[in-house]
């Protein structure tokens, strides 16, 4: 609560009250005076309101305008307090604290009461003659000598009485108690936008706090699940899983789509199990050449190849006592999957070049996005290697299935992003909503992607709903084989995907998408090599102007499973 001392009425005031007074209200010059004095008021006030810092600034400054320049003395807005049934003196100027705090009325209780039950203004041409009158702000004593009017006005928001503005006037004054009135009702406007204003910047402000609070709460949640994000039923049981295993030293695999965060549990695996103060480890299968991956699991011995100097160590030994993740394992080779195999049966391995077996305690976490089962059938994966791997599979759900989770995920991006590049960019209207309904073919990782280049490309600092659906559009040109994947026959003889939601496309031929050799499920092909597929292959490098790394990328293979092809066939 707010109260000010007033000033009497010998004291200086502002160049505009002078101005004011200076005029004589007997004529016709004098009533342009006063109204002139009343919009000198009225613009102060408003000028207040779009400088104020804060409400009680604006409110207060707008309550001694009306006391310095217009005589309209002990103002003061009540407003409904702890209950709606009751007001209080939230404002004043010219009031003691103890006065303003003593000022709470009962709806329909007093003059400020029936003010803000019906709605209407109420004028006291003497406080003295009024049985509704209570002095219980104010005592009698400390008013002026005299006949002591009152005045109250209800403050509104529409239809809505939320407030009353309501003052002290001398009786025996020249001006009329209509023109105060009018003033006040004009001002009783100023001071509901002002309320209002505040209300919604609190609301706002509330809805943040909350938002803060959850955001606060995911990030503990966080710090518990090393970094995974998340609310939905399908990644909770997949993290129930993981913590139920996580204390053993079974192997595990993980299954799911490129993207979906398998290093993320892996990592949970090792820091929630007994082994958490050793290594942890992780090898990419897919992104290391055939020729080196040996190496880099099992290391080396000097002389082994030309460049081996010295004897090194490979993952598998460099992890001893700890976790080895393997990422991609579906591209290992048959011969490196027999090794692998040895290392889950006896716990030794052998280096390069080396005769001599090394014991390990490896606890070893397999992933990848591929259909091991498929794999096994045509033969590209060992089915013995298999099981070993399979003793306790968790298959981590794609974005597309964890509802509610993408907003999660896109604040908690928004957040990261915005410190990272020192911007302080905002979700506008829908934006949320909108990358709600899109089926995220590239999971997290295309998500984290996505908010990224949103926060580095949004203008004014807010991100909207174009910005997004541009930059999914973009991503769309990428061949993605997934459940939002839909074709329709163009003009031209070719296939159309689209990707719901948004209208983005890319042609495609038409066979790739009808060949079940190209594209399998996790859009990798499993089938074994055999020249059915010459024709196919080699109409790839034509449309690729030989280019052999986009001619893989054109029929879902790696670059690896293309030349191992080209050199099968002979092409």
């Amino acid at each position: 609560m707010s109260s000010t001392k007033e000033p009497s009425s010998s004291g200086g005031s502002s160049s505009i009250k002078a101005e004011v007074e200076t005029q004589t209200l007997s004529s016709s010059g004098g009533r342009r005076a006063q109204t002139y004095g009343d919009l000198a008021v009225v613009h102060e006030a408003a000028k207040l309101i779009g400088t104020a810092s804060t409400p009680d600034v604006a409110i207060n400054g707008i309550l001694r305008l009306m006391s310095e320049l217009l005589g309209l003395n002990r103002g003061r807005v009540l407003l409904p307090g702890g209950t709606p049934e009751r007001l209080q003196i939230r404002y004043s100027y010219g009031l003691q604290s103890s006065e303003s705090s003593r000022g709470q009325y009962g709806i329909d209780e007093g003059v400020s009461g029936n003010v803000m039950k019906s709605g209407m203004p109420a004028v006291v041409q003497n406080i003295d003659d009024e049985p509704q009158y209570l002095y219980r702000a104010v005592d009698r004593a400390t008013l002026p000598r005299g006949i002591v009017a009152f005045i109250a006005v209800p403050i509104t928001d529409g239809e809505k009485t939320i407030g009353v503005l309501a003052a002290h006037r001398l009786r025996e004054r020249a001006r009329a108690f209509d023109d105060d009135l009018t003033v006040l009702k004009i001002l009783s406007t100023l001071v509901a936008q002002v309320i209002k204003i505040n209300q919604l910047i609190d609301e706002r402000t509330k809805e943040l706090r909350l938002e803060n609070k959850k955001l606060r709460g995911q990030l503990d949640t966080q710090m518990i699940n090393h970094g995974i994000l998340g609310e939905s039923q399908v990644i909770r049981d997949a993290l129930e899983k993981t913590m139920r295993v996580a204390e053993t030293n079974t192997t595990t695999f993980l299954s799911g789509e490129s993207g979906t965060g398998k290093e993320r549990f892996a990592q949970m695996l090792h820091f929630g199990s007994p082994r958490k103060d050793m290594a942890f480890l992780a090898i990419n299968c897919a992104a290391i050449p055939e020729n080196l991956l040996e190496s880099e699991l099992f290391g080396h011995e000097r002389g082994a190849f030309t460049g081996a100097t010295s004897a090194k160590k490979g993952k598998l030994e460099l992890a001893n006592g700890g976790t080895l993740f393997l990422d991609e394992i579906g591209d290992l080779s048959l011969e490196l999957q027999s090794k692998l195999l040895r290392v889950l049966e006896g716990n030794i391995i052998q280096r390069v070049g080396g005769v001599k077996d090394i014991p390990i305690d490896v606890r070893i976490v397999a992933a990848t996005h591929q259909n091991l089962q498929e794999a096994v059938n045509n033969g590209a994966f060992r089915l013995d290697l298999f099981y070993r791997l399979n003793v306790f599979p968790i298959h981590l759900p794609p974005l597309r299935a964890r509802e509610g989770d993408v907003i999660i995920l896109a604040r908690h991006f928004l957040l990261s992003a915005n410190r990272e590049y020192s911007r302080n960019a905002v979700f506008s209207k829908n934006v949320l909503q909108c990358l709600e309904r899109y089926d995220w073919p590239g999971n997290i990782r295309q998500l984290e992607n996505v908010i990224r280049r949103a926060v580095l490309s949004a203008s004014g600092g807010s991100i909207s709903v174009s910005d997004i659906e541009f930059i999914l559009h973009q991503e769309s040109a990428i061949f993605s084989k997934s459940p939002t994947l839909v074709t329709q026959p163009s003009s031209e003889g070719r296939s159309v995907a689209s990707i719901d939601g948004f209208g983005a496309s890319t042609a495609l031929e038409s066979n790739q998408l009808a060949n079940p050799m190209l594209l399998s499920d996790s859009g990798r092909p499993y089938l074994r090599v055999n020249a059915d597929q010459t024709e196919q292959i080699t109409d790839a490098l034509a449309r690729t102007g030989g280019n052999k790394t986009r001619a893989a990328k054109l029929l879902g293979m790696t670059s690896r499973q293309f030349r191992y092809r080209l050199e099968k066939l002979n092409i």
